[in-house]
């Protein structure tokens, strides 16, 4: 694990290039969170991109040109999944005109003329089926269109694809944005000289999802909290019956496997003791607070207890280094956020040094109010769970080297 971020630290920055008089084309990660009315409801990720835009900016270079994802489209035009939705944030956060792009190929002398209007936006990269593909055509093509290629897109830095992957290995010059730098220094913080004890908190619905990543932090962590549908999996591995709470069955086994090394490790695990349930999660009339090993026929676990909210706050009080990736329950309904939201602000008081994974994790620390009191929130949840397995992240794997001026 340690020698992969070394090896991802070790990638040529922004400030290692001169931008002046060049084309720069920089991914970004602009799939923000919009509401029915295409308003977008959370706009960190756009702010995360700024300073690397703005360094372009200022250090003149001849035209900055934005490519993104927005959404799941199917490789084909869908308005809803439009780049244009985001534009008007996208200017008044820059205090720049931004000029939109349909069409990048038709647009190519347009984006190598020098002016002092000199951003663009391209549309969903996604619209294009080569996106998702890799394809070496699309990748090219994109090359095409500048001197310098910037990857500052954390949140998709593990995907493979052409704009995060691909269009690196026709361009001479690539470089990792500000924001790529900074969450490799934040994880490398907490994962190559962490202050120990260090707690990893995990939450969310599916253990399927981070089964890998569960055995690859045993040997570097202290304490493995659990919590959210995740730990119902883990409970029924014990023998208790989880009635109609969301479990993996197919799974039961490597849970108890899971637990198992952890005692070889000797890494403590801390599952919930009581549990929030509730007869329908939609249309909730009964809800209680029952033992874990005691829900009631036909009622579903959606939170965390107060027992174990105390429980888990004594281990995270203890704890000097936290990583949390994963709700504790269904935090977007009222009735079934307290357990997360209390351990939100456990974590966002205590003195240790903590990161938040993405995702999910990252909107539940917000609506709790705690979003500034977290040492390093992370803009990417599948990206940060692959840098906690130890894997490097392709979105840095053909990125120019600093060992290479040296």
């Amino acid at each position: 694990m340690t020698s992969n971020l070394t090896t991802m630290h070790g990638v040529k920055s922004l400030r290692d290039v001169d931008v002046t008089g060049k084309r720069v084309l920089i991914r970004v990660d602009f799939n923000v969170p919009v509401d029915s009315h295409n308003n977008i409801t959370d706009d960190r990720r756009i702010r995360s991109a700024l300073p690397t835009i703005n360094y372009c900016i200022d250090h003149n270079a001849c035209s900055i040109t934005l490519v993104s994802h927005f959404g799941r489209p199917k490789g084909k035009y869908e308005e809803k999944y439009s780049l244009r939705h985001i534009i008007k944030r996208l200017e008044r956060l820059l205090h720049k005109k931004v000029e939109f792009i349909e069409d990048f190929e038709e647009s190519k002398s347009e984006i190598a003329t020098c002016s002092l209007e000199r951003v663009f936006l391209l549309e969903n990269i996604r619209f294009r089926e080569g996106e998702k593909q890799n394809d070496p055509e699309l990748s090219k093509k994109l090359a095409s269109i500048c001197d310098i290629y910037v990857n500052d897109a954390f949140g998709t830095s593990h995907r493979k694809h052409a704009s995060t992957y691909g269009v690196a290995e026709f361009v001479d010059t690539k470089v990792a944005g500000f924001l790529m730098m900074r969450e490799i220094e934040a994880f490398s913080k907490a994962l190559e000289n962490p202050v120990r004890p260090i707690a990893l908190v995990i939450g969310g619905a599916k253990i399927s999802s981070k089964i890998t990543l569960l055995e690859s932090v045993l040997q570097k962590v202290d304490k493995l909290i659990i919590g959210g549908a995740m730990s119902n999996t883990f409970l029924k591995s014990m023998g208790y019956d989880m009635q109609n709470s969301l479990y993996e069955e197919e799974y039961v086994e490597t849970a108890a496997v899971v637990l198992q090394h952890a005692r070889e490790n000797k890494v403590k695990v801390y599952l919930p003791v009581d549990l929030v349930i509730t007869d329908s999660i939609d249309s909730p009339i009964d809800v209680k607070v029952v033992p874990a090993q005691d829900i009631l026929e036909n009622f579903s676990a959606v939170d965390i207890g107060p027992a174990t909210v105390k429980l888990f706050s004594e281990a995270i009080e203890l704890s000097n280094t936290i990583i949390w990736n994963g709700p504790m329950g269904i935090f977007e309904i009222d009735k079934f956020s307290k357990g997360t939201f209390k351990l939100a602000s456990t974590i966002a008081d205590s003195y240790a040094y903590t990161i938040v994974g993405g995702g999910d994790t990252a909107d539940a620390v917000d609506r709790a109010g705690e979003a500034e009191n977290f040492s390093f929130i992370s803009t990417g949840g599948g990206a940060s769970l692959e840098l906690l397995e130890g894997k490097i992240l392709p979105g840095f794997d053909l990125l120019d080297r600093k060992e290479k001026e040296e």
